[in-house]
């Protein structure tokens, strides 16, 4: 038993530090897996898990970024309207909160309907290596495309983000649902970016909609693994998402401290070597 909290424990190391940056944690889990594996759980157990620890993740955010996304109000100034019920909502709030559903639509449709094709299809370490090598090769183009339109004004704060903005970033974060190794906050960081969006608000847009996101996500597979754990499973899962919420916080802390001066250039190089690594293990050597 102690050994196999111990690989949770990895586990959620991993996902503390993949989910945020742009390299693709549901990639890297399953890349962990290859070598790691958790021997005393079901398949059907596994699949669910490489989701469902993302919630520590969330957790992460929510603590972090409390007061930017929680809607109630005392303040009347900031209210939607200075009497009734709405008196008690955040204007600026509720807003943004609409701009995340919005982006929240191309995902949710499609992977409902096409959640296990894609796993079936995509989920494998040849399709998770290509994802990282395109969107490594992404992350460099975009970069060295914003260099060469520093004259450009770029959208600094959430209230920027127009609902066409959403749309567009909910696109970017529908090819992330399909393609493991994508990594969704590195989809939706590329489509931000793209759109004129600083570095910092692309990261934060990102972390607001990893919420409601990552819930669904997690909720469609718990209901479809039917809540059945045993005492070794749930045990596993616990702490896979504990870890991933202690480290997710150091985690979001130094990625925003680091885009403040730095791009997203590195991430796009080591997705790109991680990238042919696995192609050529994968190909070549096992």
């Amino acid at each position: 038993m102690l050994i196999e909290i111990i690989k949770s424990i990895l586990f959620g190391m991993v996902e503390g530090i993949t989910e945020w940056l742009p390299i693709s944690s549901t990639g890297h889990l399953i890349l962990v897996e290859q070598f790691v594996k958790l021997k005393e759980v079901s398949p059907e157990f596994w699949s669910m898990f490489q989701v469902v620890i993302q919630l520590g993740a969330i957790l992460a955010v929510v603590l972090l970024y409390w007061n930017q996304i929680w809607p109630i109000t005392k303040n009347k100034k900031e209210a939607i309207k200075p009497t009734g019920v709405l008196s008690y909502f955040n204007k600026d709030i509720m807003v943004l909160w609409a701009k995340i559903l919005v982006a929240c639509v191309p995902a949710a449709v499609i992977g409902i309907l096409f959640d296990e094709m894609f796993e079936a299809l995509f989920y494998n370490p040849f399709c998770i290596a290509i994802a990282l090598i395109i969107f490594g090769i992404a992350f460099i183009v975009v970069e060295n495309f914003n260099q060469k339109r520093k004259g450009k004004k770029l959208k600094e704060t959430n209230s920027q983000i127009t609902y066409k903005d959403a749309i567009i970033i909910g696109v970017f974060q529908l090819l992330a649902a399909i393609f493991p190794g994508t990594s969704r906050s590195g989809a939706t960081i590329i489509g931000g970016l793209l759109i004129g969006l600083s570095r910092p608000n692309a990261a934060e847009f990102t972390f607001y909609l990893a919420i409601p996101t990552m819930l669904g996500a997690s909720l469609l597979k718990l209901v479809k693994f039917g809540f059945a754990f045993t005492g070794m499973e749930l045990a596993i899962l616990l702490v896979g998402m504990i870890v991933s919420f202690l480290v997710s916080v150091l985690v979001i802390k130094f990625l925003m401290s680091y885009i403040k001066k730095h791009d997203f250039k590195p991430f796009g190089y080591y997705r790109i070597v991680l990238g042919i690594i696995v192609l050529v293990y994968f190909c070549f050597v096992k």
